[in-house]
C-alpha cells in the first residue's frame, strides 16, 4: 500500500512528515488540502483526523494524526531504511524525548507564530502582519534559544552527538524563519547557529525542498506563486 500524506505542501507540520520521509527515503503520496478554502474542515480529511487539522496520514490500513505521532511510526517501523532517527542507548532515547518535548511546548508556538505572522499570513491568507505579536514571539523565542545555546555548547545536537527526530522536528519553522529578520536570533547565538546551519544543509531536507517546489508547480497558479514566494524567503 502507498503511504498517504494528507495536507497543503507549505504547511510546518506537513513538511515535518515529509523530511521524515525523505531522510528513511520512502515513497509517498501527498493528497493537497486547501486550508484557505476549509478542506480541512470537511471530508475526507475530518474523518481521518477529527480535529480538522493537518497533516494526516495513511500507511496500509493504519491512519494517524499529529505529526509527531506520524514521524515516530515511521522512525520505529521504518527503522532499516535511509538515515537513523532514533538512538538505540535507552538513557540517549530519553534524552531525545526530553528535547522533543521542548520543541512541542516551548519552540514551536512562538516560532510557528512567527512564520505565520511574517511569512504565510500575508501570503496566503492577505492579512497583514501584527507586529505586536511579533515582538512578543521575538522575546519568547529568544529565551527559548538561550536554553537551546547552552544545550548545544554540550553536544552537537539536542539529543546528542547524533541526529535524531528531536531536530527535524525543528527544521520545517527554522526555514522559513531563516528568510525573515528573526534569523538575527538564531545567528547571534553561534552554538544556535551552527546547528541551524547544520539540520538545514541535510541532503534529506533539500530533496524536501526539491519535492515542495515540484508540487507547487501542480497547484492553481496564484496559490503555487504565493508558495514559490514562501519558499524564496527560506
Amino acid at each position: 500500500m502507498v503511504i498517504k500524506v494528507h495536507g497543503p505542501v507549505q504547511s510546518p507540520a506537513v513538511l515535518k512528515v515529509i523530511a521524515c520521509l525523505k531522510e528513511k527515503e520512502l515513497d509517498f503520496e501527498l493528497v493537497h488540502v486547501n486550508l484557505p478554502a476549509g478542506d480541512h474542515k470537511k471530508e475526507p480529511l475530518i474523518s481521518l483526523n477529527p480535529f480538522g487539522q493537518v497533516p494526516a496520514f495513511e500507511d496500509g490500513d493504519l491512519k494517524l494524526f499529529e505529526s509527531r505521532a506520524i514521524t515516530q511510526y515511521i522512525a520505529h517501523t521504518y527503522a532499516d531504511k535511509g538515515n537513523e532517527l532514533l538512538p538505540n542507548d535507552p538513557k540517549e532515547m530519553a534524552i531525545m524525548y526530553v528535547w522533543m518535548e521542548v520543541e512541542s511546548t516551548k519552540f514551536d508556538t512562538p516560532g510557528f507564530n512567527l512564520s505565520f505572522e511574517i511569512a504565510l499570513k500575508p501570503l496566503f491568507f492577505g492579512v497583514a502582519t501584527d507586529e505586536a505579536a511579533v515582538t512578543e514571539n521575538e522575546e519568547k523565542l529568544g529565551k527559548v534559544l538561550d536554553v537551546y545555546e547552552s544545550r548545544l555548547k554540550e553536544s552537537k545536537y539536542l539529543g546528542g552527538e547524533s541526529f535524531t527526530l528531536a531536530d527535524l522536528h525543528h527544521i520545517p519553522v527554522a526555514n522559513y524563519l531563516m528568510g525573515t529578520k528573526v534569523k538575527s536570533l538564531f545567528d547571534c547565538r553561534p552554538h544556535v547557529s551552527d546547528w541551524c546551519a547544520d539540520i538545514l544543509a541535510r541532503p534529506a531536507w533539500s530533496k524536501a525542498l526539491d519535492y515542495l517546489s515540484a508540487e507547487t508547480e501542480k497547484l492553481p497558479h496564484e496559490y503555487g506563486l504565493c508558495i514559490s514566494r514562501l519558499i524564496n524567503m527560506g
